[in-house]
């Protein structure tokens, strides 16, 4: 139901930073990865288009 490691490298993503640092499995977390689910998956919100790293979502 999650992505591995590999699934994501080069992969464009959706990131939200800048939160209040949250500890989460153990790990420190500044932000969050957008995704959508349904009972059976969960997606990961990319770019239909490369943009450029740090693009302003809008």
């Amino acid at each position: 139901m999650f992505y591995t490691k590999e699934e994501l490298i080069n992969k464009q993503v959706v990131i939200i930073n800048n939160l209040e640092p949250a500890v989460l499995r153990g790990v420190e977390s500044q932000g969050m990865l957008l995704a959508a689910s349904d009972v059976d998956k969960i997606v990961i919100i990319s770019p239909d288009k490369d943009v450029a790293v740090g693009s302003v979502v809008k």
